[in-house]
């Protein structure tokens, strides 16, 4: 198995600079500058002489251990109190390492493809977005000094390297941000508003990068995908660009991932595969119940391409379908971006500010208990009466509205023989009436089912309802636990 591998040929590269220097080293994640996550045990750990005693002192705290056979050493620090004031960490052996300039608060992975790769100096050059509402932070690269907001960028040939320089986290401004995931950046921005307290992001992906590769391969050998061959290099940057995060603590995950995988026309394959990489990443930090956000994939002319897969209008929207089975597990939320994207012929749309945005919502009303709107419109039941059907929803926030004023839009319906025709929806307090006139005991309902969708349907909190499928399949086909 590559993880295997990976690790035993870390554990030779770790011996073999043990052996040639005995001096205390650390991982390339505990560095100056870092946050540390506040309110759990803290694993603080590295590499020395075998049986070297190793003493590591932070926040009035003092541990002591001693290296195993291999050179490793660990130690444990009792959870701590947010702190915004920098604080010097002390770990001593045959020589001593200070790091200087740590705080205690938030700490949040990010990871995916292209879209979290984004980088903060890719700002400067973004069209004036459409929708004016959403704002344009054109110059927050220039701005941007918050010593309160820090960053880790993976590299993936360092990350499993052990560090003798202990600068890998940087504070979120200048030369350092510029290469920062966008979206990373506006969730830790919005997170340090809203709460003060510090907070740390971890920017771990990789341009173009399916979902497999992020997945431990075991993960992808058993249950759904038993007897299957599964493509796209499963593990390949698990191993060196999350594995050896995972000591580091975390108070949850963020994801933006899915159009590599959408271009394949995959709909409950990809379903599972999150379902793995949620799972596996619980279980590497040993935290079931860990928080996992993600993005979906904003709307795009995938019936343009002239890949090796025929794809039609509806390969997106039952994409999203597939990643919005995801909701179906404990402690996950997605962002809606149906709004986001002005050029349907853009894979990476702008609005990476609101995406920030939007992934703080859910962290700050699931995680930090604030009284707020974290979601637009969700589908939850249909009941059809004679020639209507009437759609509950939950996330209504203070109500439904139609964002433009105009009538609702992109419903269709349609009754046994599977023809949609588009309808007409009114809303009715928190729930919506669709009918088409003449159309005879309807079945099914759907919204938003077309890649080039524009809807209006929102709440009065300004998020855009999730596009769905009375008739969704998945529904019954997909086991969440």
């Amino acid at each position: 198995m590559k993880g295997v591998k990976g690790y035993f040929l870390l554990m030779l590269l770790i011996g073999s600079v043990v052996s040639a220097d005995a001096k205390v080293l650390l991982p390339q994640i505990l560095s100056s500058n870092m946050v540390l996550q506040r309110d759990k045990p803290l694993n603080i750990w590295g590499f020395a002489a075998v049986a070297e005693v190793v003493t590591v002192s932070f926040a009035g705290q003092v541990k002591e251990t001693i290296t195993d056979s291999n050179g490793k050493w660990s130690v444990v620090l009792s959870a701590l109190k947010t702190s915004a004031f920098p604080a010097k960490m002390i770990i001593k052996g045959s020589n001593t390492i200070v790091l200087d300039n740590i705080l205690v608060g938030e700490v949040w992975l990010c990871s995916g493809q292209s879209n979290m790769e984004y980088a903060m100096r890719k700002l400067a050059k973004v069209k004036k977005p459409l929708n004016e509402k959403l704002g344009y932070p054109v110059d927050e690269l220039e701005k941007a000094s918050n010593s309160q907001i820090r960053i880790f960028l993976v590299n993936r040939k360092q990350l499993s390297k052990p560090d003798s320089l202990h600068k890998s986290w940087s504070i979120a401004q200048d030369s350092a941000l510029k290469n920062f995931s966008a979206a990373g950046y506006f969730f830790a921005k919005e997170l340090q508003e809203k709460l003060n307290v510090p907070v740390g992001m971890i920017s771990s992906a990789v341009s173009g990068s399916a979902i497999e590769p992020w997945i431990p391969r075991e993960s992808l050998e058993s249950g759904y995908f038993a007897g299957q061959k599964v493509g796209n290099d499963p593990g390949k940057f698990y191993t060196p660009m999350i594995e050896p995060l995972t000591p580091f603590v975390l108070r949850g995950f963020l994801w933006y991932q899915g159009e590599t995988n959408c271009f394949l026309k995959e709909n409950i394959s990809y379903s599972y595969k999150m379902k793995a990489l949620i799972n596996s990443w619980r279980s590497a930090w040993k935290d079931k119940d860990m928080p996992f956000y993600y993005v979906q994939v904003a709307p795009f002319n995938y019936s343009a391409s002239k890949g090796k897969v025929a794809l039609d209008e509806q390969t997106e929207p039952e994409f999203w379908e597939a990643q919005a089975q995801l909701l179906r597990m404990p402690n996950t939320g997605m962002v809606v971006t149906t709004d986001l994207n002005d050029y349907p012929d853009d894979l990476h749309p702008n609005y990476k500010w609101e995406i920030g945005r939007r992934l703080a919502l859910w962290a700050l009303a699931r995680d930090y208990n604030q009284q707020l709107t974290w979601s637009g419109p969700i589908y939850k039941s249909v009941k059809f009466k004679g020639n209507t059907a009437e759609l509950e929803f939950e996330h209504t926030g203070k109500g439904l509205i139609s964002e433009d004023g105009k009538a609702l839009n992109c419903f269709t319906m349609a009754a046994k023989d599977g023809k949609f025709f588009p309808a007409e929806a009114i809303i009715k307090g928190k729930k919506i009436i669709v009918s088409v006139k003449g159309l005879k005991k309807p079945v099914a309902v759907r919204f938003g089912w077309n890649e080039a969708v524009r809807a209006n349907l929102y709440n009065k909190d300004g998020l855009p309802a999730l596009p769905f499928r009375t008739d969704n399949p998945l529904t019954r086909q997909f086991k969440p636990i």
